[in-house]
């Protein structure tokens, strides 16, 4: 019985520079949206995958990554003496059975570069990438990962990668799938024939793009140290997939279901988004929000 996967690589080492100056001396990716970090979000969402061993790719001016899941017992007894429940129950994502791990990407050499950077920590196991800026929302966010990740111990795949439907004149922002076929079903693995990383319109092989969640072998290390950089000088991760690909490795792509829809922040564009739809959605709040904006909208 292939054994259980409990590794996950989050790369957040990216400058952030189409969000200056929010993230001059701010990690993007500790950007609120709503009540929480976007990393937060991706962090529990691995938590409640079952992923309890989580590398962190950081990178210059990033501490605050490690602050935010570092333990801090003086701030936890308070609340406690306090009596506050309600925020106790706000800081459980530091609590949890997760172990974290740090290390840098000191200059930006592109997201293979940062993946590869985990394998000593991944140490020939399979393992999850999920990238830091990048949210999964719906009712339950980690049933996509999670699914994936069975379905890459079923097939012994080299990768399962998630990917969304994306308007045409978008696939120059993404990498591409080409897969068998021609429409996958939403949440079944569908084989990978080719893979392009940020396509013109009129030769992209699709609009399948990739949806920041990946389920990988170690032979993904093997893909990254022969994958050559690109014109400037960063390691794709997207065509270490390709590389995968043409060496026959089982990949396959994973078409997130209408519900499980990915955001992320990188730009203020996608960012205000990303904010506005938590905060409509939040539990506790987002009914007072939703009668802000009725106002305003009134008020206009």
């Amino acid at each position: 019985m292939p054994h259980q996967i409990s590794k996950a690589i989050v790369p957040a080492a990216g400058l952030g520079t189409r969000l200056l100056p929010a993230t001059k001396s701010q990690p993007k990716e500790m950007l609120p949206v709503g009540r929480k970090p976007v990393v937060q979000y991706v962090i529990e969402e691995l938590q409640a995958s079952g992923l309890n061993q989580i590398l962190i790719i950081t990178g210059r001016r990033k501490r605050a990554i490690e602050d935010h899941f570092d333990p801090d017992p003086v701030l936890i007894s308070a609340l406690e003496q306090a009596g506050n429940e309600a925020l106790l129950s706000e800081l459980s994502y530091i609590q949890r059975n997760s172990r974290f791990f740090y290390t840098r990407q000191s200059s930006p050499k592109g997201l293979g570069h940062a993946v590869a950077l985990g394998a000593d920590f991944v140490d020939s196991e399979d393992c999850v990438v999920a990238l830091g800026d990048s949210l999964i929302a719906g009712e339950e966010p980690a049933a996509a990962l999670r699914a994936m990740m069975k379905a890459h111990r079923d097939l012994k795949a080299a990768a399962i990668v998630a990917v969304e439907q994306v308007p045409p004149d978008d696939v120059h922002r993404y990498g591409i799938a080409s897969i068998q076929g021609a429409e996958p079903p939403p949440g079944e693995p569908v084989a990978m024939t080719d893979i392009v990383e940020k396509p013109q319109r009129d030769i992209a092989p699709s609009t399948l793009a990739v949806a920041a969640r990946y389920v990988f072998s170690p032979a993904i290390f093997e893909a990254l140290s022969r994958t050559p950089p690109d014109h400037r000088g960063e390691v794709q991760l997207t065509n270490a997939i390709k590389l995968l690909i043409q060496m026959g490795q089982p990949v396959y792509a994973w078409l997130l279901r209408p519900e499980q829809r990915r955001y992320d922040v990188g730009n203020f564009e996608s960012y205000f988004r990303t904010f506005i739809d938590f905060v409509l959605a939040d539990e506790r709040y987002g009914y007072l929000a939703r009668q802000y904006i009725k106002a305003k909208a009134y008020e206009l």
